[in-house]
């Protein structure tokens, strides 16, 4: 009876495994995209950034499509600035693999890129009563490599500081707000604590570096020889050449740790985490890192260690909002927080910009200059 009962269960355990696998292949040799209706010709037109297929940059194209029209309660954007994140180039690429089951099997079902811009309001909907047009503003939309987009009111869209330029402006929305959430909601900074920056000079570091001396911590960057000076005058009190020294063989004991490049073991960052201290992974690696789980590994490894010790360890995924984007307009209005900017592209080459920080040596943020 129990051997009956054993086998029937093999088999129904292999044929729920089939059938996902069947529903898999199929649903991936299915899977299409709009790419022909996105860029047909259409009213008033406008350029904007495309990918029909999964790859290098080379997929990416720029195409004539219609110009967006806002909604009752959403801004039409007239975009004078975006940045690339390695957002972008996941997307582009579809890796880790997993990222697709979200993105599309086998094409990108949204194949418009971007998300961090910047512009003025050239027109609103009549529901919207908090923004005009003229108005200069700053957000993340997906598909702000364009010339327009149209971005609802209640969303991540916030007014500019006057002090900042466009291009200084879409330097912010995910690299600062990873940047904020990652220090204050996973890591709970406070004034005093010693933290640790591991990629202080790349376009999270930089901004991860002051808000941290804004938060009144005591703060240490790590990053390469030729960029300790760019990572001092950011404001960190201790900087470390990776080239010369590991900071996981140090002495010093870390409140939180804050890693965007995932170059350590977490062990080895363990031994230098206070003991009730907070390590906050943020992305790390390269395109070619990991094409099936990626930086996922690094989670699912803290995951199972971290019910057995006092410290706390995981991973932060940002979340755009206006009030967090709210907060850092505060403190970029106050001076406490300048964008880096690295290196400046039109929009006709966006793709040369993904290359370049793929190569994971800019210093700062990249940037899309899209007038």
């Amino acid at each position: 009876m129990l051997k009956s009962v054993a086998k029937w269960t093999a088999i129904a355990v292999a044929f729920v495994f089939l059938a996902a696998f069947l529903a898999v292949f199929v649903a991936y040799w299915m899977s299409d995209n709009t790419c022909d209706s996105d860029v047909a010709q259409q009213g008033e037109l406008m350029s904007a950034v495309i990918y029909c297929d999964y790859g290098p940059p080379d997929v990416l194209r720029i195409e004539q499509i219609s110009k967006p029209v806002p909604d009752d309660n959403q801004l039409l954007i007239k975009v004078h600035a975006a940045a690339v994140n390695p957002h972008d180039w996941h997307y582009m690429r579809g890796t880790p693999y997993i990222l697709r089951f979200d993105a599309g099997l086998r094409k990108p079902e949204d194949t418009r890129l971007g998300v961090d811009y910047s512009g003025t309001v050239e027109a609103v909907g009549k529901n919207v009563t908090q923004f005009k047009p003229g108005d200069e503003v700053f957000g993340g939309r997906s598909g702000a490599l364009a010339e327009y987009i149209t971005v609802l009111a209640d969303r991540a869209v916030v007014r500019k500081p006057a002090n900042l330029t466009f291009e200084q402006a879409a330097a912010v929305p995910i690299a600062a707000i990873t940047a904020l959430q990652g220090l204050r909601d996973e890591g709970d900074v406070q004034a005093g604590q010693k933290v640790l920056i591991n990629g202080a000079s790349g376009g999270v570091g930089t901004f991860a570096v002051q808000i941290a001396k804004s938060f009144g911590a005591d703060v240490t960057g790590v990053c390469s020889t030729r960029n300790l000076e760019l990572v001092r005058s950011i404001g960190a009190d201790k900087v470390i050449d990776y080239t010369v020294e590991n900071y996981t063989d140090g002495t010093e004991r870390y409140d939180v740790i804050l890693d965007m490049v995932g170059n350590h073991s977490l062990s080895a960052n363990r031994r230098v985490l206070e003991p009730e201290g907070r390590y906050v992974m943020v992305g790390g690696g390269g395109p070619d890192e990991g094409n099936w789980i990626g930086v996922i590994s690094g989670p699912i490894k803290a995951m199972l260690v971290s019910p057995f010790v006092r410290q706390e360890l995981g991973m932060m995924i940002a979340q755009l909002n206006k009030e967090d984007l709210n907060v850092l307009a505060e403190l970029m209005s106050a001076g406490e927080v300048t964008p880096v900017i690295d290196r400046r592209y039109p929009l006709r080459e966006t793709a040369d910009a993904i290359r370049y920080l793929e190569t994971g040596r800019a210093r700062g943020k990249v940037i899309i200059v899209v007038d």
